[in-house]
Formats: C-alpha cells, structure tokens, sequence
C-alpha cells in the first residue's frame, strides 16, 4: 500500500501572470463529453480544433472508488471544462490521486489547479519525473516507483517505468490490473475529433500514420518515423506484465 508523500507548498504556477485569451492556441469543439468505459472508469473526451489541422482529442480518465483517482488534468485554460465533466460524477474534493504519463500541459497543465480544488488529492508519476520536474512546480510532492501498485479500493493501479515511450525518458504509464485496462497515455496518439469511446480494431495503424504525417510535415519533407520503434519497445515491456 502506497503511503501518502509529504506534503509542501512549492512553486505554484497559479501564481504566473495571467495571460490574455487569445493566447489559447485550440479552438474547442462540441464541448466535453464524458463515457464509461468499464465499471468505474470515465473517459473525460475534449475535440479541440488543432493548428496542424484535422483537430485533435485530450483525454482524461476518471476512476471511481474509495480514492478516486484522475489520469491526466488536461490543459490549465481546459480545467473548467474537465473539472465540470468530472462533478457530474463525484465531487471535486472527493479525489485523492492525481496522476499522469510525463510532463506536457495536456497531461498535466491543471494539475495545480485540482490540487487546490480538491485538498486531499497527492500527485502520482515517475521518481525521475517528479525528480526533474513536477515537485519543482506542484504544490504537493510527488512520488511512484516503478512497478509499485496502489489500492484505491476495488481498483489496484500499478506504475510502470516507461523511458521515452512515448515521449521523454521520464516518461511512465499506468495499468489497473482488476479490470486489466491499460492507461496508455500518448502511446498510440491519432488526430481526429470524433473518436468512439470503446472499439475493437487496429489502434497501431491508425496511430503510426498519424505521426508519420507529422514528423514529415514539421520535418519538411517525408522521413521514416521513429515512433515504430518505441512503441514495439513499450509493447514488448508490457507483453512481460
């Protein structure tokens, strides 16, 4: 059983200067929806218009239990959005875990923000992570080790060491082992707004097409994607589990 880190109130990024609306890069589209996707587990799905075009969808994924616990916050400019899906659920200070893949404002941009709405929650990610950034900028600590398993109730959720899949070398992601579902963070990312909240299919295809188009749009001209790689890298890590 994982115990609850110390708390301190660091470097907290409510305290930036508040910036002007039109800042916000992503047009939103249609709102927020909200799916169960297993028994107790919410998607939290937000289309936004991306400037790459073709749009994209942030995901956050709510489990419901005796600690309830958040994966992912989404964007800071998106947590009213997120924070009114997750209150048609529970209440806001009911959660006690927040946790989240790596360090980008899609996965943890409000963290701050639920933080102070909901007292209790204690951020969860990576030692290296939470070494590099998280406990510079949260306003609690953070610590998970890698293969350590909390229980939140009903639901045992394990921390797994994943360096730079998908993205930075602190990167980690996150198994409930009850219902056997894999919150995979960016792993197999895809553009598009209109995405089912269950399917059964291929989800590497998809995904692999989707950065490749990326990498050679940013890059100018096509190259072969490095994103195959890491990804039979992450898969054979998780094949062991």
């Amino acid at each position: 059983m994982l115990r609850t880190p110390p708390v301190s109130h660091l470097i907290s990024l409510r305290r930036l200067p508040p910036r002007k609306q039109e800042a916000w890069p992503l047009k939103r589209l249609r709102g927020t929806r909200l799916d169960e996707i297993s028994d107790g587990i919410f998607r939290i799905s937000t289309p936004v218009a991306s400037i790459a075009g073709g749009g994209i969808t942030f995901n956050q994924y709510l489990l419901v239990d005796d600690e309830p616990l958040l994966f992912h916050t989404g964007q800071r400019r998106m947590f009213s959005e997120v924070q009114r899906a997750k209150a048609r659920i529970l209440p806001l200070e009911r959660l006690r875990w927040i946790s989240f893949s790596h360090f980008e404002a899609d996965e943890c941009g409000a963290l701050n923000q639920f933080l102070a709405a909901a007292p209790h929650a204690v951020p969860l990610c990576g030692r290296l992570l939470a070494m590099l950034s998280v406990n510079d900028v949260a306003d609690r600590e953070a610590a998970f080790g890698d293969d350590e398993i909390l229980l939140t109730g009903r639901f045992r959720v394990q921390w797994l060491d994943t360096p730079h899949r998908p993205h930075g070398w602190e990167a980690g992601l996150m198994m409930e082992r009850t219902t056997r579902t894999l919150l995979c963070s960016d792993l197999f990312a895809e553009g598009g707004t209109a995405h089912l909240a269950l399917f059964e299919g291929d989800i590497l295809g998809p995904s692999e097409a989707f950065r490749h188009e990326r990498d050679a749009s940013l890059a100018g001209t096509p190259r072969r994607s490095q994103a195959s790689h890491t990804r039979s890298h992450a898969r054979q890590r998780l094949a062991r589990r």
